[in-house]
């Protein structure tokens, strides 16, 4: 990329970012592009949709989620390790209003730039942190990586849509998990 288009780029995904946090995912892109100085059309060339500038954005966050899983990966408690890494996929994901929403529509088309950006990275992370709570004998060995992923996806938007109740993450999770240990 050219100077000024790396320049662009970079001006854009910072608009975006903050249009998220303060918007929602369902931010104007045309408000995006004004804010970042440059025309719709530069936005465009830069993403061909909405979901590709949301990939973007949202790049730098699940490389510090696959860490984190990575290093969560060697916690001396399966289960534990297990719990933390989806706790902290819904505080990121509860960060941008309709990142729930927007991943679990996503979740449905791998072909997507945010299923293949976020998602499907996420189920492979998360597939070795669950495979491990299971061999551990916790987590009952029916249960697939895309289930949980689409149940963590679904407490992240009830924790967006019920800002005063912070303690919803946490009880919504322990129920999950009761249901997840083996009978």
């Amino acid at each position: 990329m050219r100077a000024d288009a790396r320049r662009n780029y970079e001006r854009l995904l910072t608009e975006a970012r903050a249009a998220f946090v303060q918007h929602g995912t369902d931010a104007s892109l045309e408000d995006i592009a004004r804010r970042a100085g440059v025309g719709i059309g530069t936005l465009y060339r830069h993403f061909p949709n909405r979901t590709a500038l949301m990939g973007a954005v949202f790049r730098q966050e699940v490389c510090a989620l696959l860490a984190r899983a990575r290093e969560l990966a060697k916690a001396p408690q399966p289960c534990r390790a297990l719990v933390d890494w989806l706790r902290e996929i819904i505080h990121y994901a509860s960060t941008y209003r309709g990142l729930s929403h927007a991943l679990l529509a996503a979740s449905g088309d791998e072909s997507s730039s945010l299923s293949q950006g976020c998602g499907l990275p996420m189920r492979e992370a998360g597939s070795a942190l669950l495979a491990r709570a299971q061999q551990s004998g916790n987590v009952r060995s029916d249960v697939g990586i895309a289930d949980l992923m689409q149940l963590t996806n679904a407490i992240a938007l009830a924790v967006e849509q019920s800002p005063d109740d912070p303690e919803l993450a946490d009880r919504l999770l322990a129920l999950t998990f009761t249901g997840l240990k083996p009978r």
